[in-house]
């Protein structure tokens, strides 16, 4: 009875001491003082810089710099998805989300031999396409979406991929995204279509930071030169497809590094 009793009291000693926040005599570190899994995050190891939330934004000198280097490098840069008019083009596209241009161009073209305009797709109808194109992910909602925007097409365009990003988002499947490489691609509209490497190195370097596509992409819209706008869109796509890689960016390949404000990069400043 007295060690119940004894243990009781002990309880009641340790939460009060918990409320408190002060430690008990004769001990080094109470339950109330030691960091809980929320301070432990929030506290930087030892000997190193908490990352920053944001990087630096370049300067105009350093925007018209990276994008001299960009044009110098390859001044006619085109898409990797493989197509033969507007219309596949779109099409490509639409396959393309969630999935590798490798990927969307092993199954197109016994797709576009069959179907390379919008009556003929609907002619080859969803089984068949769906069937084409297995290979790709989500196959059924794309065979889907390609046969009802080839539809949509011939009842509101006369068969004409509409040169509008508002006529373009209004077709199945359709984003943004996708209106803006089709914009920029078939009808050389000075678009940036931010897919999730335009994202990264937008956010990563400083280039053109946001929380989401759309800001990342007015901010690009409005840095960039006017006489670099038409090919950006390709240039930082295949600068984040084979340089600044989401893992392990090749810093030391990068016609920017010394530019860019990334603190986690690989290279000196």
């Amino acid at each position: 009875m007295a060690r119940k009793i004894a243990r009781k009291v002990a309880r009641k000693s340790v939460a009060r001491t918990a409320a408190s926040g002060t430690a008990p005599s004769g001990t080094s570190k109470s339950i109330a003082q030691r960091p809980g899994p929320k301070s432990r995050a929030q506290s930087p190891p030892v000997g190193r810089k908490p990352a920053t939330l944001e990087s630096p934004p370049w300067t105009n000198a350093e925007i018209e710099e990276g994008f001299r280097r960009f044009q110098a490098a390859n001044p006619l840069p085109v898409g990797e998805l493989h197509y033969v008019n507007p219309f596949t083009l779109l099409v490509a596209v639409v396959l393309s989300a969630q999935a590798t241009d490798a990927g969307v161009n092993k199954a197109t073209p016994a797709l576009f031999a069959a179907a390379d305009t919008p009556a003929k797709m609907v002619g080859l109808g969803e089984e068949r396409v769906r069937d084409l194109i297995k290979t790709i992910g989500l196959f059924r909602t794309k065979a889907r979406n390609v046969i009802a925007l080839s539809g949509l097409l011939v009842e509101r365009h006369g068969g004409e991929v509409p040169r509008s990003r508002e006529a373009l988002e209004a077709l199945p499947g359709v984003g943004r995204k996708t209106a803006n490489v089709v914009l920029n691609i078939a009808f050389g509209e000075p678009t940036i279509a931010v897919d999730t490497h335009i994202f990264r190195i937008g956010n990563r370097t400083g280039l053109a930071t946001g929380k989401t596509p759309l800001e990342v992409e007015s901010k690009l819209e409005r840095v960039i030169p006017a006489k670099y706008l038409l090919h950006a869109h390709h240039w930082l796509i295949l600068h984040g497809r084979y340089v600044c890689l989401a893992r392990q960016p090749r810093c030391e390949k990068c016609l920017i590094a010394d530019l860019c404000k990334w603190p986690g990069k690989s290279v000196p400043r």
